[in-house]
């Protein structure tokens, strides 16, 4: 039976999607993961992969053309199937484009699958139904991280209707209509595949059991297996609370919104922000709203119970765990690491390099900049210069062909509470070091309130990776696809090193390059390394 994909709604304020290229023709076999399209939106030009097989029978426009979010984007199905009808009710009852014969037509009309396309085409064309986008470039399901609307509740066009948790990050989804809520697919903490009925807002009065009926049609057994996996974890999940036998109720569910300062007191004087009322914006809990906090009188045992029902879980001696489910960005960084790991062939080089003269001109570049600048930031600018002299450092391998970005774009991974993000720099070679840290450090909170969006961390053609900063001396990284090269950087070390025939004390550094041998040979890699070596253990060469 044929299947429609209606325009997916790529960012959080996209309302219409402009086709860039198509990557499969009419006619063509497309495999779920296939590359499909590219889609132009407000904030960036997004791959959009296929996430089902079948046999492309129709394109909603070509390449150039514009989409409304929803529109009909594509049709698959089988091989001569017959989709005319479909075309039809997705342009609002116009002819359909290809000439069908009228006597074949009335045959799957009569079967079983018509009644499950009919209503699907339907529901297409209500406004008031609202489907799970696609959030990210890499996103099949979201994951409801808290509803900011509840249903009853009256909504108007750009208030945050709910807390999406993708498979990169957690994202506040937008209202792009007028209305009241009426109807929500899925609870906190379930799942929704891109695509499935979100929720409905219209006006009080509709008939909403008509819309969801025709939304699920034939699909009506699978979508309530699907909604009632994830509740089982949910079930289970608040057993630790109510084992600490804590008297407070429970203020904020999901995602909870506070403020950096706020999080830092609460965790200094072990509260749980989630019996702490926020007072902010949209409930948002500030550092007043903390040092306000008069917990109930178990509370302040509630640490101390909470930790001990973690250690004193069984008797000794017995075997005890715990199953946490797994993240959707935990699984997209399993998913794509491994197949960066098996699929390109890495090699690693190490080199030391000598930071006393790095170390002595942060000093004095830190007295005048108006940013503070970090040897992360020292790094990275000595990176972009030398990929500007080593273009194949600075590439992909794309399969039949490797292409060598002139751009410099520098992704910095940033680690954060469920996994790991890499918002990136563009243009890096352009930016002074203030600028470059300014960036950097905006990135890095903004990661951390899971505030990144697709823009953010799309188009890095470099990838670097920092653990300098836990103590970590040198360790090789994984290669951000597809993006040739990583640069792993470990901590600066104060060691005994020869100079002029003599042991002193020196400050070394070291670093790791992973290369994909596909696009980079060894060469290569280490004539980058000699030059970014160079650049750091000569600084003023970088603010020539």
């Amino acid at each position: 039976m044929a299947e429609v994909i209606l325009m997916p709604r790529l960012s959080d304020t996209m309302t219409e999607g402009v086709i860039a290229a198509w990557h499969k023709n009419v006619g063509d076999a497309v495999k779920k993961g296939d590359l499909l399209a590219e889609i132009e939106t407000d904030k960036a030009t997004m791959e959009l992969e296929s996430y089902q097989d079948g046999i492309l029978l129709h394109i909603g426009t070509p390449k150039g053309g514009k989409l409304q979010v929803n529109d009909l984007l594509a049709i698959f199905g089988k091989a001569g199937e017959d989709i005319s009808s479909l075309v039809a009710q997705h342009a609002g009852g116009a002819p359909a484009p290809t000439p069908v014969a009228a006597a074949p037509a009335p045959a799957p009309v009569t079967e079983a699958p018509a009644a499950v396309s009919k209503p699907v085409a339907d529901v297409a064309n209500m406004e008031e139904v609202v489907l799970m986008p696609r959030l990210s470039d890499t996103m099949t399901e979201g994951v409801i991280a808290g509803w900011h609307k509840n249903v009853g509740d009256t909504v108007k066009k750009g208030e945050v209707l709910a807390d999406i948790e993708t498979d990169k990050a957690t994202m506040e989804l937008e209202s792009y209509k007028d209305g009241v809520l009426l109807y929500q697919g899925a609870k906190a903490g379930e799942k929704i595949l891109v695509n499935d009925l979100l929720c409905i807002i219209g006006k009080p009065g509709l008939d909403v059991d008509v819309i969801v009926k025709a939304v699920k049609g034939s699909a009506a057994q699978p979508a309530a297996t699907a909604s009632a996996a994830p509740a089982a974890p949910a079930a289970t999940a608040p057993a630790p609370v109510v084992a600490a036998a804590t008297a407070p109720t429970v203020v904020n569910e999901g995602r909870i919104l506070a403020s950096p300062l706020a999080k830092k007191i609460a965790d200094e004087k072990g509260i749980d922000l989630r019996y702490v009322k926020g007072t902010g914006d949209n409930g948002r809990i500030t550092k007043n709203d903390v040092d306000g906090y008069v917990p109930a009188a178990a509370a302040p045992a509630a640490p101390a119970a909470k930790a001990a029902s973690h250690v004193a879980a069984a008797p000794a001696g017995q075997v005890s765990f715990e199953d946490v489910p797994v993240s959707q960005m935990r699984k997209t960084i399993a998913r794509r690491l491994s197949e960066s790991l098996f699929t390109a062939p890495h090699f690693y080089l190490t080199m030391s390099i000598d930071m006393d003269a790095a170390v002595a001109a942060r000093g004095k570049i830190n007295e005048v900049a108006p940013v503070k600048v970090s040897f992360n930031d020292m790094v990275l600018k000595a990176t972009a210069m030398a990929l500007k002299q080593h273009p194949k450092v600075n590439s992909s391998w794309l399969g039949d062909t490797i292409r060598f970005n002139h751009h410099i774009n520098i992704g910095v991974a940033v680690a954060v509470e469920d996994g790991l993000l890499v918002p990136v720099v563009r243009f890096a070679d352009t930016k002074s070091l203030s600028q470059i840290g300014a960036e950097v450090k905006e990135y890095a909170q903004k990661a951390k309130d899971k505030k990144l969006q697709p823009a953010d961390w799309e188009g890095s053609t470099f990838t670097i990776s920092n653990l300098g900063m836990f103590g970590i001396d040198q360790f090789t990284a994984i290669i951000n696809p597809p993006d040739s090269c990583i640069l792993a950087v470990g901590g600066i070390s104060q060691v005994p090193v020869v100079k002029n025939g003599q042991v002193v004390p020196g400050n070394i550094m070291k670093v790791t390059l992973s290369c994909d041998h596909r696009s980079v040979d060894g060469a290569t890699g280490a004539a980058f390394l000699q030059t970014l070596k160079s650049l750091l253990e000569e600084p003023l060469r970088m603010l020539v």
